[in-house]
């Protein structure tokens, strides 16, 4: 496909809004079409960047602009029904994680766009954080990654447990950083808020003997995010927030005690705006046909871990009960 790609973002809420303002700056695109059911929202997002407005999604494949792609920034819980016509259209679709809240309508998103021809990237935002693409680059034969991933309880995405709310960030990552299969899952978690587990903990072990340790809660008192991985020669950690990173590697040996010095060293990364970096590389992806960084199969295969995490912890919730 040549030249700036016709692009429409379904669902104009806090995240859409900002989908609509990237594709309406940078040059790879043209904001065609916005959609969502709140009026007085679309008549304000669609008059601000210049674009149509539509109700529904069926007005604006009836009588709207062409569109070559999609932003699906809707509830998850509407994520199958809001991709399906899209991708029945071969439509090229950026859907927010999680592909959808069950991993059997995970599967039907996947398999319509695989059977269709449509590009599905899913919206692992994480990923595209500078500091995490350099970790991955750096990040060989990992045996014990550890992750953090803490904040304040802020009322949103109160009809699901952390685990889709925030854990399924770092499943994702894990799963990219370990070249494995997952053979064994345990968690545990608890509702602290909400009806749902408001803090969890997995630990993932891989066939190659890997294991990962990985926490999520949305009820502390300090935001605290941070990826450990350890190799065999070195360690690396992340702060996901200031997308800095630094290693820790044997030196020379140290005389006095017969083993290598540690040498610790700051590894230089350019920060980006990740959001802004997901949705170039989407429209890339349209362009030259090319496989997203996280396609939908990556999706589903962290839908499908983060399920099985689901399940350990509501194993463990009712052996306590």
């Amino acid at each position: 496909m040549s030249g700036a790609v016709n692009v429409a973002v379904i669902g104009v809420g806090y995240l859409g809004r900002i989908h609509a303002k990237i594709y309406h700056e940078i040059p790879e695109a043209n904001l065609v079409a916005v959609v969502d059911t709140d009026r007085d929202v679309l008549t304000q997002v669609a008059g601000q960047y210049g674009c149509a407005a539509f109700l529904d999604i069926d007005a604006l494949l009836a009588g709207g602009p062409r569109v070559d792609a999609v932003s699906v920034v809707v509830p998850t819980s509407l994520h199958l029904p809001v991709s399906r016509p899209f991708l029945e259209r071969g439509i090229h679709m950026l859907l927010e994680k999680p592909v959808a809240p069950t991993v059997g309508e995970s599967e039907s998103v996947v398999e319509l766009a695989r059977e269709h021809g449509a590009i599905l990237q899913v919206g692992h935002l994480e990923r595209f954080n500078a500091g995490v693409m350099k970790l991955a680059e750096l990040a060989t034969d990992p045996r014990f990654i550890e992750v953090h991933r803490l904040g304040e309880f802020v009322g949103r995405a109160t009809d699901v447990d952390v685990v889709t709310d925030l854990m399924i960030h770092d499943i994702d990552i894990v799963l990219s950083l370990v070249p494995a299969k997952l053979v064994s899952v345990s968690a545990t978690g608890t509702p602290v808020i909400t009806d749902h587990a408001d803090i969890a903990n997995a630990r993932l072990e891989f066939d190659n003997g890997a294991v990962a340790n990985v926490t999520a809660s949305r009820v502390s008192r300090n935001r605290f995010r941070r990826i450990r991985v350890f190799a065999k020669e070195h360690y690396l950690g992340l702060n996901f927030t200031d997308q800095q990173l630094e290693e820790v590697r044997p030196g020379e040996i140290d005389p006095k005690t017969g083993y290598p010095s540690l040498i610790e060293r700051r590894i230089e990364v350019v920060p980006q705006l990740p959001l802004n970096a997901e949705l170039a590389h989407f429209l890339d992806c349209v362009q030259h046909g090319r496989r997203p960084l996280v396609a939908g199969e990556d999706g589903l295969t962290a839908v499908r871990v983060a399920d099985l995490v689901k399940e350990k912890i509501s194993d463990s919730m009712r052996s306590k009960s």
